[in-house]
């Protein structure tokens, strides 16, 4: 037993001695933690909602400003014409779009049976179903208010929904897609961080250096395997997706490629940098996840960043998994336009530049 307990307390000192170990073991948790707290959350809050409202009445007013008081929906955009419908959906400024009928005031006026239309968008399968609670609910206390008020027998309010993109509402056509960023970035970050603690832990990694091959080289040879690797994984899942879940794939192919080579080529550059500090494999495993946790969470793949505190939804623009997970969702589900690709493949090639850069230049300074 004294010898046990002996062991045990040169394992605490080691690692606690250990600078890397140290951070390892007290920032990580807390950051997660943080994260957790503020990002993991299946809660429908702050749900922006566009209004078509073509009654000239007073009840469809009335409506509207119940679901203005509301505290689920703290946004309600007026739209003027069906025609801005599917842009507001398609850029996703909202996630439910209430229509209104131009006979809405006169035939509740008239105790006749009226219908509401809502519009929901089915790339978000879990917030669809329960903000079309939400609505129903609000809508028939509505009515039930209305009719006490006047004195009438009021049949319910017909509450018709449409779900865009996912009809079903199936909730694998939400996830697979964003499988696709996140499979991808796991093998990105993980093989070229895993390479170069193996080398060093192997000790092979001091036979590279007296080679005649420079830094550079060093460098690509290290990058460019686990870009075609994860590249690799991605047609695989792209080809499951379609093949197998029978998700449709509605836009670009060569775009999502495109946009797939800068999204696995700056996530190398991540796990090229956390290699540059790492001596050994486990280090390297602790610090991949040390960024893997926190890029999921942010990223919009389980909860809407919507949700989210806005000085959090700030932080994800830093996120290269948002990106690409956008790209993803939006070319499988709802085809978007080359355009909108492009928008968001910028910022991707533009991190791409930059982490490679910095991680190069620590790379080449733990060499020598």
């Amino acid at each position: 037993m004294n010898r046990i307990l002996a062991l045990s307390l040169k394992e605490l000192i080691a690692v606690w001695r250990d600078k890397k170990s140290r951070f390892i073991l007290i920032v990580p948790p807390l950051l997660q933690l943080f994260v957790f707290a503020f990002a993991a959350t299946l809660d429908v809050e702050n749900v922006t909602l566009g209004v078509l409202n073509r009654d000239a009445g007073e009840q469809g007013f009335y409506l509207i400003e119940r679901f203005r008081g509301s505290p689920t929906f703290s946004h309600v955009i007026c739209l003027g014409a069906v025609e801005e419908i599917a842009p507001f959906m398609d850029m996703q400024k909202g996630a439910i779009v209430l229509s209104i009928d131009a006979e809405f005031s006169r035939r509740l006026d008239a105790g006749e049976k009226t219908a509401v239309q809502v519009i929901l968008d089915g790339r978000k399968s879990n917030t669809a179903q329960v903000v079309a609670g939400y609505v129903g609910t609000i809508v028939n206390r509505f009515a039930r208010d209305f009719a006490k008020e006047k004195s009438l027998f009021l049949e319910p309010i017909v509450l018709v929904s449409r779900n865009w993109f996912n009809p079903n509402l199936l909730y694998y056509w939400f996830t697979v897609p964003g499988l696709l960023a996140l499979l991808t970035m796991l093998e990105a970050i993980l093989i070229t961080a895993l390479s170069v603690a193996r080398e060093r832990e192997l000790g092979t990694f001091d036979q590279l250096l007296v080679s005649p091959l420079s830094p550079q080289e060093i460098l690509l040879g290290k990058t460019i395997p686990s870009i075609f690797i994860a590249m690799v994984e991605g047609t695989v899942i792209l080809f499951t997706l379609g093949v197998i879940f029978q998700i449709p794939v509605h836009g670009s192919i060569p775009l999502l490629y495109l946009a797939m080579f800068c999204f696995v080529t700056g996530t190398t550059g991540i796990g090229l940098l956390i290699s540059s500090f790492c001596a050994t494999q486990q280090q390297a495993i602790l610090g991949a996840f040390l960024f893997i946790t926190p890029a999921i969470l942010l990223s919009g793949f389980a909860t809407p960043i919507e949700n989210m505190p806005d000085w959090l939804q700030v932080a994800t623009y830093l996120n290269p998994v948002r990106y690409f997970l956008y790209i993803a969702r939006g070319v499988c589900l709802r085809g978007i336009p080359p355009s909108v690709i492009l928008q968001h493949t910028w910022p991707l090639a533009l991190m791409a530049v930059c982490i490679l850069t910095l991680a190069s230049r620590c790379f080449r300074r733990r060499l020598f």
